[in-house]
This record gives C-alpha cells, sequence and structure tokens, in this order.
C-alpha cells in the first residue's frame, strides 16, 4: 500500500514461446527466469499483493515455491494470440479482494528491480497519474530509419531535416520497454487497456535495466549483463 492506495502484481507467464522454447523458466544466473520478477515485486515496499498468472504447471510450481499466489489460466488466453489486456481481466474475475491499481510485470525484464517498481508507483503518485508506463532511450534514432521499396532504392530514405546531422544533434527518443505498466484498476476496466489516452506518464529506466528477453540473443544479453 502506498498513500492509501492497493497494488496488484500481476506476473503473467505462459508456457509456450516460439522464438525461445519455455523462456520464461530457463535457467537465467542460477535461477528461473521468472524468478527474478517474482523477487523484485515481493521487495517491494507499496505491493500489496502478488499473482502468477500461467497455463504451465512448472511456472505455477515456481510461484508456490516462492509461495506466490497462482492462477491456472485456460487454453484460450494461452495462445500467442492471447491479448495480455484478457489475461489482467482474468485474473481481475477470479481473486477475492479488489486493488485500486494494477501493476503488470513481465517475467523477461529480469533487470528490472523493486527500486524501479517503486519509483513508478511514486511517480503515479506525485504526478496524481491514472497510469505508467515504463520507457527508456532508444539505441538509435529512429529519424535515421525508414522502410525500403523492393528495389532497395534509398532515394528519399532521409528527411532532408536529418541529412549532415549528427546523432547527438537529433531530438531524443523513447521506446516502451515493457518492464513496468501500472494501470488505475476502473480505468483499466473500463478502457478495456493499460495504455490509457489521458493522464498517463513515462518512468524512464535506463538502457541496461530495460533488457526485455524476446530471443536467445537478448538471453544471453542479460547473462552478460548480469554477470558484468
Amino acid at each position: 500500500m502506498y498513500k492509501d492506495k492497493t497494488y496488484l502484481a500481476i506476473i503473467p507467464a505462459r508456457g509456450g514461446s516460439k522464438r525461445l522454447p519455455n523462456k520464461n523458466i530457463l535457467e537465467l544466473a542460477g535461477k528461473p527466469l521468472i524468478a527474478y520478477t517474482i523477487e523484485a515485486a515481493k521487495k517491494s515496499k507499496y505491493i500489496d499483493d502478488i499473482i502468477v498468472s500461467s497455463d504451465s504447471d512448472n511456472i505455477l510450481n515456481i510461484a508456490k515455491d516462492y509461495n506466490i499466489k497462482t492462477i491456472k489460466r485456460p487454453d484460450y488466453l494461452a495462445s500467442n494470440t492471447a491479448k495480455t489486456i484478457d489475461v489482467i481481466k482474468h485474473v481481475i474475475e477470479n481473486i477475492i479482494g479488489e486493488y485500486d491499481y494494477i501493476v503488470l510485470l513481465q517475467p523477461t525484464s529480469p533487470l528490472r528491480n523493486e527500486k524501479h517498481i517503486d519509483e513508478a508507483i511514486e511517480l503515479l503518485n506525485a504526478k496524481e497519474a491514472d497510469a505508467i508506463v515504463s520507457v527508456c532511450e532508444m539505441d538509435h534514432s529512429p529519424l535515421w530509419s525508414n522502410t525500403l521499396p523492393a528495389s532497395l532504392s534509398m532515394e528519399g530514405f532521409l528527411r532532408e531535416e536529418v541529412k549532415n546531422k549528427r546523432s547527438q544533434d537529433l531530438d531524443k527518443y523513447y521506446r516502451i520497454n515493457g518492464a513496468i505498466y501500472i494501470c488505475k484498476t476502473d480505468k483499466l476496466l473500463k478502457k478495456n487497456t493499460l495504455f490509457l489516452d489521458k493522464n498517463i506518464f513515462a518512468y524512464v529506466m535506463d538502457r541496461k535495466s530495460s533488457i526485455d528477453i524476446d530471443d536467445e540473443i537478448d538471453f544471453k544479453l542479460a547473462e552478460v549483463l548480469m554477470n558484468a
């Protein structure tokens, strides 16, 4: 609880993964990947309760080893096309009690820790916001990018105002890093999204902490960063 508001952390962890099979339980620096997110949520000063949602008994058993509440996800919410918002709503519909805010913590962000979670909640309160989404600065400016035609012609690839500019002279761009989403529960249910169109703010994280594991390269990079 923070400032008389309650926070439920939901950790969605599907058993299947096409790019990196069983990624949520792969051992990373001596622990299953999901353990880092569970530990971060448990160490948070403000999280009131934690629930792991999964279709996988292996994942649910790991959560239980950490004394975390679990919800078995039905098959229709375990496919590649299942939407995260529907997983969240399934959790809300199947728990006892109500919470002012939902904190979504994806297990693919192992370097996001309790400090980041608590700072995001504090920012939410300071801004009197309905939602917070974590972001990080982009590695490369999107102004240096464009689509390519079948011919691979680069005519018009760069806008005139970008040509001959140094990268450090371009505006900073940020991307959603997937580590933390916080949303007021009633707004989430009304709008059917974590990404509200009003009264939503960014919590900026450093790029190292923003690693999001999607494939084997990301996983190996996380190992290097953790051992650095």
